[in-house]
C-alpha cells in the first residue's frame, strides 16, 4: 500500500509539474511574443505588402503547440536515455552482435523515414497558414454580416469560404498521402523489431550456447532498445510538426526584427516646434511608384496647413512618413517627439472602455491629462457630441464604442481626446470622409484654441475643406510633384515655399 500511495503521489506531481512548467513557459513567451509584435510597430509593418501571413495565429496558437510539443518530446527524450541505459546493458551481455544489429537497423530506420516524410514539415507549415486563412474568412463573415445581408453578397463570401475550405482539403489530401507512404513503411519497419532477435539468438541457442529463455528476454530487450533508438521513427508526425511550428515561429521572429523591406527610409528627427521636410522623397511599397517628390518645406508652429492630392496614395504616404511608418522613401523629417504629435487616421479608432479612459487615459492605467470632469464636458459640448456621455451613464459607462456610435461621433471623440491631451501638432487625414464642414469648422476652432497646430489631408475634390482655415496649401499633383502656397483671408498667394533647415 505504501509503494502504491508513493507511485500515485508522483505520478500527479508529475503531471501537475508538467502542466505548471508548460503554462509558465506559455505565458512568458507569449508575453515577449506581443510585446515584440507591438514594438516599433512591427504589426503594422508586418502587415505591409510581403509582410508575414497571419500573425495572430502564430503568437496565439503556434506558441501554445511549440510549449506543448516542446514538453512531449523532451519527456519521450528522456524517458528514451533511460531505457537506453537501462537495457543497453543487458542486449550486451547476451548478444554484442544484436546490440549492434539494433543501433544500425535503427540508424537506417530513421534516414529512411526522413527520407520518405520530409515533405510533411512543407505541408504541415502551409496547413496552419490554409486553416488560419479559413478562420479569418469566418471572422471576416461576422465582421460583415449586417452589410452583407444588407447587399445580399452571400454568393460572394460562398466563393471565397469554398475555395478557403479547397485549398485546406487539397494540403490536408498531400499530407494524407504521404503519411500513407510512410506508413508502408514504419509498418514494416516495426514487425521486423520482433523477428530480428530470434534470427540472430536462435542460432546460438541451436548450437547450444544459449539458453531458450534467452531469445524471449533478447527479444523484450531489443524491442525496448529499438523503442527508444526509433523516435524519430514512431513519433515523425509528431517532429515534423514541431518542426513546422519551429520555422513559424522563426519566421515570426526575424520579421519582427527585420528593417523595413523598401529601398530606402526616410530619417526622422525629433524637434519640438516645427514640421519640416528636407528632400523628401516618397515611393509606393508595391512598384515603386513615385507619390512625392523632392518635398522640402517647413511648417512652422501654428500655422495651419491644408494638404491636397488626387492622389489617395500620395496622401497616406505624406502622414505615415510623418509618422516614422512608411517603408520606402529617402530624405529628412523633423517634427516633434510622437508624445507630443498627434495622427488621426482616416477611419478612427476608439478602443473599447469607459469614456474616461479613451478621452484621458494611455491605455496602461495613466493618464494622458490631467483634465477635469468639467474640461471634458465642455470639449464635448463644443463639439457637439455631450450625448454621448448622457447616453453611456457618464464618464465611467463602459462600451464597445465603435458598436454604440457612427463613424462621425468616432471621429469626434478622437479629436475630443486631441483637444484634452493639446499636442503640438496634430493631422487630420481626411476628415471630411466623416464630418460635414460646419463639424470640421467647429473642431478646427477647438484646436486652434488649445493651440495645436492642424495639418489637414485631402482630396483634391473635398469641398468640405474651406480654405479661410488655413495659413497655406500644400498641393501634391501628379508624378509627386508639390506646390507651396499660403493663403491670406481665405485667398492664395504666390509665394515661395519656406525652406527646411534640419539639424
Amino acid at each position: 500500500m505504501l509503494v502504491f500511495g508513493a507511485s500515485t503521489v508522483t505520478a500527479v506531481l508529475f503531471r501537475f509539474c508538467e502542466e505548471r512548467l508548460g503554462l509558465l513557459w506559455r505565458e512568458w513567451l507569449t508575453r515577449r511574443s506581443v510585446r515584440g509584435y507591438l514594438a516599433d510597430r512591427a504589426f503594422h509593418r508586418l502587415g505591409l505588402p510581403g509582410g508575414l501571413a497571419n500573425r495572430d495565429q502564430r503568437i496565439a496558437e503556434d506558441v501554445r503547440t511549440f510549449v506543448t510539443m516542446t514538453l512531449s518530446l523532451c519527456l519521450m527524450l528522456l524517458n528514451g536515455t533511460v531505457t537506453v541505459l537501462a537495457f543497453s546493458g543487458v542486449l550486451w551481455s547476451i548478444s554484442p552482435t544484436l546490440f549492434f544489429v539494433g543501433i544500425l537497423y535503427a540508424a537506417a530506420g530513421s534516414g529512411m523515414t526522413v527520407l520518405l516524410g520530409r515533405r510533411l514539415v512543407s505541408l504541415n507549415y502551409r496547413q496552419s497558414d490554409c486553416e488560419a486563412d479559413f478562420r479569418a474568412e469566418l471572422i471576416h463573415v461576422r465582421e460583415t454580416a449586417e452589410s452583407v445581408a444588407l447587399l445580399h453578397r452571400e454568393r460572394f463570401l460562398e466563393g471565397r469560404l469554398m475555395s478557403r475550405i479547397d485549398a485546406v482539403v487539397a494540403n490536408l489530401e498531400h499530407i494524407i498521402a504521404v503519411n500513407r507512404n510512410l506508413g508502408f513503411f514504419t509498418t514494416g519497419y516495426n514487425y521486423l523489431i520482433q523477428s530480428i532477435p530470434a534470427l540472430i539468438v536462435a542460432p546460438l541457442f541451436i548450437a547450444g550456447e544459449t539458453q531458450f529463455g534467452t531469445i524471449t528476454q533478447s527479444a523484450m530487450a531489443f524491442s525496448q532498445l529499438l523503442g527508444a533508438f526509433s523516435l524519430v521513427v514512431t513519433q515523425f508526425g509528431v517532429i515534423s510538426s514541431y518542426a513546422a511550428v519551429l520555422a513559424r515561429l522563426d519566421a515570426l521572429a526575424g520579421a519582427m526584427q527585420a528593417p523595413p523591406a523598401g529601398a530606402g527610409t526616410v530619417r526622422i528627427v525629433e524637434v519640438g516646434d516645427c514640421v519640416a521636410y528636407e528632400h523628401v522623397t516618397l515611393r509606393a511599397s508595391r512598384d515603386a511608384r513615385v507619390l512625392g517628390e523632392d518635398l522640402t518645406v517647413t511648417i512652422p508652429g501654428g500655422t495651419r496647413v491644408l494638404v491636397r492630392s488626387a492622389d489617395s496614395a500620395a496622401r497616406a504616404a505624406l502622414v505615415e512618413a510623418t509618422a516614422g511608418m512608411w517603408p520606402d522613401g529617402s530624405g529628412a523629417i523633423a517634427r516633434p517627439p510622437l508624445g507630443e504629435i498627434a495622427f488621426l487616421p482616416e477611419r478612427p479608432f476608439v478602443p473599447a472602455g469607459t469614456l474616461r479612459e479613451v478621452l484621458l487615459g494611455n491605455g496602461d492605467g495613466t493618464a494622458a491629462t490631467t483634465a477635469s470632469d468639467g474640461d471634458v464636458r465642455r470639449v464635448l459640448e463644443v463639439l457637439g457630441i455631450d450625448e454621448i456621455a448622457q447616453r453611456s451613464g457618464g464618464l465611467d459607462g463602459e462600451e464597445d464604442w465603435t458598436d454604440v456610435l457612427s463613424l462621425r461621433e468616432q471621429q469626434l471623440l478622437s479629436i475630443a481626446r486631441v483637444v484634452l491631451t493639446r499636442p503640438s501638432f496634430v493631422f487630420l487625414d481626411h476628415p471630411g470622409r466623416t464630418l460635414d464642414a460646419e463639424r470640421i469648422d467647429r473642431a478646427l476652432s477647438a484646436l486652434c484654441a488649445c493651440r495645436t497646430t492642424c495639418v489637414t489631408v485631402a482630396s483634391a475634390e473635398d469641398e468640405t475643406e474651406h480654405r479661410g482655415h488655413y495659413d497655406a496649401l500644400l498641393q501634391i499633383g501628379e508624378i509627386g510633384r508639390w506646390i507651396w502656397k499660403p493663403i491670406r483671408e481665405g485667398r492664395i498667394v504666390e509665394q515661395e515655399a519656406p525652406r527646411a533647415s534640419l539639424p
